[in-house]
């Protein structure tokens, strides 16, 4: 195996059923890394991430950063965690609770052992836990010797120490040294559960391939932490562990986060649409990401330009779209506020145009690093003017890429901005991804107006049975026309704000959106009808998956709708909803898809709310689920320890809806 293929973290998978190995007792293990944001928790998860894909488990990750961009070292504030969960069975989500939790310092073991499962193991060291760095953490005496972690596995060595003994033949500094014990926990990490060193081998060389002595050491300091597991003479708890393979359709799988999905999703639409594409984006977290894997895709006639400000690079990408290239840009929440007026222009403009909004929690700066799903009204609502979007939701890493092949469709095929919803967890979180074959995707070629029919007269707004204008690139010969942000005349294209036109062109402009042609909403999980549907968009769909799928086991009749398509919703919605005696609606912000459905099908559903700035966790949809089929449906989520009220916010404001809307018939 290559060292260009490892890099791109891709595997194979030919497994089947009838070559398995004993079905082992264990069938997954959830481990998270945790440590201060300059001790590489981040690589050594996504280390492990690449050894746990090759050794052909499933999984899925949770990266968990600081929202500073360096807190001082060793407070909790500057504590960075990286989680995994993998094993022999289908994975849907990173975890609700750590087996392992691998603390580096203090402020790491203090801030994430109270999600540490009851018995977990702790692996912390002990060279870290230093007078200066337990006042740091704010603890009064060493809990690696008072008892307070009596009721976990406990072991703690100094691997600062052996980390340093393992590296000292490369001549370094103690303080360049202790830059490996990273790897030292990676190697005992490889050990525990069984994993090849070589890949990681390959890597380190790779990465360090201008500092062969750097290379060296960190492969000395992986091998060291594998020797002291497999050698030391431990009693208790370290011992070491293997998961069988899961059973996969065999074809070629890669490890992949939803930044890196949404990357080649629009290139691959761009390329359905026999377009060049253009990306203007300005770093933003969690959406730099994107900008970051387009700049590497410069073959595939990508075209990208880091703006300086938000507005420059939405701007830049009508510009590009104007030209006849597929615009694209992307930022999270802040950013999509600065581009709102752009995007105002860009749908009455009426050109195509993607726009990718990485939620992370807010409002203003908020939660830079933590996950939320808040965004939703900004994408549905936020705009000036009635400026009616198409809005599409990833619920997952993989499913990402499926996602922005659709929102490039619609863009291109309707002649309008349309907004892709991910959030911080899809966008940082990893999972295995079987690459499709690009032959089952269905074109769908731009067709350019580059003449006119002998005897008509140019009109550019004139529309075709999908309510699209024509789309014609600057310089035609016998086709100008112009475009701008004032209201123009229907066909012609004219400045013309007469009241009549304005009323006419805005029905335009609604009743294209609301005519998108989408597939009907299915069921993702049970029955189509029963005693009550957990209804989720977004990244909720792992967790409410699989808690639904405990409760179906119990026998309750209770099944799971994921929406991918936000607005319009589609047709058929109300109707599969209304089958259910109850509805309950999880998401990660103050109800407001609740609120959405009971604007446009008038369906009461209940609404479980959290923004805490992390997912949710099985257990807490479980027990939601469970007081719904008691009749005790509340809205209420446990958020450290305590009993928070989700907010039941619907606004039930006598709206009118006209014949025109698919969605009155809900």
């Amino acid at each position: 195996m290559t060292i260009g293929v490892l890099q791109e973290e891709f595997y194979m998978a030919t497994q089947t059923a009838g070559n398995q190995p004993e079905t082992q007792a264990l069938d997954s293990m959830v481990v998270r890394f945790a440590g201060d944001s300059g001790d590489g928790m981040q690589l050594t998860g996504g280390q492990f991430t690449l050894s746990t894909a090759l050794a052909g488990n499933d999984l899925a990750t949770f990266p968990d950063f600081p929202a500073e961009i360096r807190a001082p070292q060793g407070t909790l504030f500057g504590v960075s965690a990286f989680q995994i969960n993998f094993g022999s069975r289908q994975i849907n989500t990173a975890g609700d609770a750590p087996d392992v939790l691998v603390a580096m310092n203090p402020a790491a073991l203090k801030v994430n052992l109270a999600s540490l499962s009851p018995g977990g193991l702790i692996i912390a060291d002990s060279g870290a836990f230093t007078k200066r760095n337990l006042e740091k953490a704010h603890y009064d005496a060493n809990p690696l010797e008072d008892g307070s972690l009596a009721k976990y596995d406990l072991l703690a060595f100094d691997i600062s120490e052996l980390t340093i003994e393992a590296v000292k033949p490369y001549g370094l500094g103690n303080k360049d040294a202790l830059r490996s014990k990273n790897m030292w926990t990676l190697g005992l990490a490889l050990w525990m559960f069984d994993r090849p060193r070589e890949p990681i081998h390959e890597w380190l060389r790779a990465k360090f391939k201008s500092k062969p002595d750097i290379a060296d050491a960190n492969i000395a300091a992986l091998d060291a932490g594998h020797a002291y597991g497999e050698t030391a003479e431990l009693s208790g708890p370290l011992k070491q562990v293997a998961l069988a393979p899961v059973p996969a359709e065999p074809g070629l799988y890669r490890t992949i986060t939803g930044a890196e999905s949404v990357s080649l999703g629009l290139v691959a639409g761009a390329q359905l649409a026999d377009l060049p594409m253009f990306f203007g984006g300005y770093p933003i977290t969690p959406a730099s990401a994107i900008l970051h894997h387009l700049v590497r895709l410069k073959e595939f006639d990508v075209t990208t330009f880091q703006a300086e400000d938000e507005i420059a690079a939405i701007c830049a990408a009508i510009g590009a779209s104007y030209a006849g290239q597929l615009g694209v840009t992307s930022s999270s929440g802040p950013g999509i506020a600065l581009k709102t007026e752009a995007m105002g222009l860009g749908i009455m403009v009426e050109l195509p145009l993607v726009i990718v909004n990485s939620q992370r929690g807010g409002p203003s700066t908020g939660l830079p690093t933590k996950t939320e799903q808040s965004d939703l009204y900004q994408a549905v609502y936020g705009r000036n003017g009635d400026a009616p979007m198409p809005v599409l939701a990833a619920r997952s890493p993989a499913d990402a890429f499926d996602v922005a092949i659709e929102s490039c469709r619609i863009a291109t095929q309707y002649m309008t901005p349309v907004m892709l919803l991910t959030d911080g967890y899809i966008a940082n979180a990893a999972e295995p991804w079987k690459v499709p074959d690009p032959s089952t995707y269905e074109p769908f070629p731009v067709t350019f107006m580059d003449e006119l029919p002998e005897g008509e007269e140019f009109h550019p707004y004139k529309r075709d049975a999908k309510g699209a204008r024509p789309w014609v690139k600057p310089g035609t010969p016998d086709l100008m026309h112009r475009v701008g942000g004032i209201e123009k005349h229907e066909t012609t294209g004219n400045i013309d704000y007469s009241p009549d036109n304005h009323q006419r062109m805005t029905q335009l402009r609604r009743d294209k959106v609301l005519g998108v042609d989408l597939p009907d909403q299915e069921v993702s999980w049970g029955e189509d009808s029963g005693d009550l549907v957990v209804v989720g968009w977004g990244s909720t769909y792992g967790p409410i998956k699989q808690a639904v799928n405990r409760w179906i086991e119990k026998g309750a009749k209770v099944s799971h709708v994921h929406v991918r398509h936000i607005w319009p919703l589609p047709g058929n919605l109300g109707d599969l909803l209304s089958g259910f005696k109850h509805v309950l609606v999880p998401e990660m912000n103050t109800g407001q898809f609740k609120t959405l459905l009971r604007d446009q099908l008038l369906i009461d559903a209940e609404s479980l709310t959290k923004t805490s700035g992390q997912p949710f966790q099985i257990a807490e949809l479980e027990e939601a689920i469970g007081n719904c089929l008691d009749q005790k449906c509340g809205g209420r989520v446990k958020v450290n320890d305590e009993q928070l009220p989700g907010l039941e916010q619907g606004y039930d404001d006598g709206s009118l809806r006209d014949d025109h809307s698919p969605q009155s018939k809900g």
